[in-house]
């Protein structure tokens, strides 16, 4: 079982301490990216995954490629030595709240292109996983996007799309027909509630998602956040609550829930089996800090681990 995913992976400066910018002078550098998330999740849970993606020719890009390789996925990478790694600035402006700010502008990631989409990469793996920052970044990462679900598609490969939506990057407007595009050619669908709103019409999360069906995908998970997720699934509706924690860091926790669902779906869990999978991996990662740091293993999805955090 293999998973293919592309897009950007950045250098993530998380300040050490909680404050402004402006008086924090100890940083720890680690690396984020939600496709490289989901990656690295899938690994975890034992299942083969593959990352397509540009770094610039420093020190920095070399972190990204070593760091998701130790973790275990196959790297596809293209080394651009006309544009930097871009970096993501991580603050704690108190101790319950985080911000991020992102300097991607004409990174190595963001000129991602169709040429970088190798078709036997994509044509051997069992799924795609695309989400909509990647379409957001260029013109020619939009295309790589459509390439690689296009040769998804010829080749009978399904297509999972997260649509992950980023205002810093575009706006509804420009976006919202980007996201009904891929979201005809997938097989599955990945939406928070607002999210799903730039899909179709509809209040509730169940119209959202029968709505999102229409387009064309057969499988339609809305992601709830301490509401769990409700999902139409060939066309049956299924609510799953989510698993109570004390939350630490809510970041990443979203890329944990998709890469369960997926890895359930790849080694044949039923529709139920496999949302219950995705929203304890979601509350596994909420306990600690970090974009990938505490994704969970498959260990530790057992109600073992879970059980005395919620006590």
């Amino acid at each position: 079982m293999n998973v293919v995913t592309l897009g950007e992976t950045m250098g993530l400066f998380a300040a050490s301490s909680v404050g402004a910018l402006t008086h924090v002078d100890d940083f720890r550098l680690r690396i984020g990216g939600a496709e490289s998330n989901v990656a690295i999740g899938l690994a975890r849970l034992g299942i083969e995954a593959t990352w397509i993606g540009r770094i610039g020719a420093d020190e920095i890009g070399e972190l990204v490629r070593r760091e998701i390789r130790a973790e275990g996925v196959v790297t596809h990478v293209i080394v651009d030595p006309g544009a930097p790694t871009g970096i993501m600035v991580k603050s704690r402006r108190t101790p319950d709240s985080t911000r991020v700010y992102y300097y991607r502008a004409a990174s190595a990631g963001s000129r991602l292109s169709p040429d970088d989409i190798d078709h036997g990469v994509v044509a051997r793996a069992d799924l795609l996983h695309v989400t909509g920052i990647t379409p957001a970044l260029s013109a020619s990462a939009g295309a790589a996007v459509d390439r690689a679900i296009d040769i998804a598609r010829r080749e009978g490969v399904p297509v999972s799309f997260d649509v992950n939506h980023r205002s810093s990057l575009w706006s509804i407007e420009q976006a919202a027909p980007v996201y009904r595009s891929i979201a005809e050619r997938a097989t599955i669908v990945f939406a928070g509630l607002d999210e799903a709103a730039l899909l179709a019409p509809g209040g509730s999360a169940a119209e959202l998602s029968l709505n999102i069906a229409a387009l064309g995908p057969t499988e339609v998970i809305i992601k709830l956040g301490a509401q769990g997720c409700h999902a139409s699934i060939d066309g049956v509706g299924l609510d799953v609550p989510a698993v109570p924690v004390t939350v630490v860091d809510t970041v990443g926790a979203g890329d944990a829930f998709v890469a369960a669902y997926l890895a359930g779906r790849l080694e044949g869990a039923d529709s139920k089996a496999r949302l219950a999978m995705a929203v304890r991996a979601g509350a596994f990662a909420c306990l600690g800090a970090g974009d990938w740091e505490s994704l969970p293993t498959r260990d530790g999805l057992t109600e073992r681990e879970l059980d005395p955090v919620q006590r």
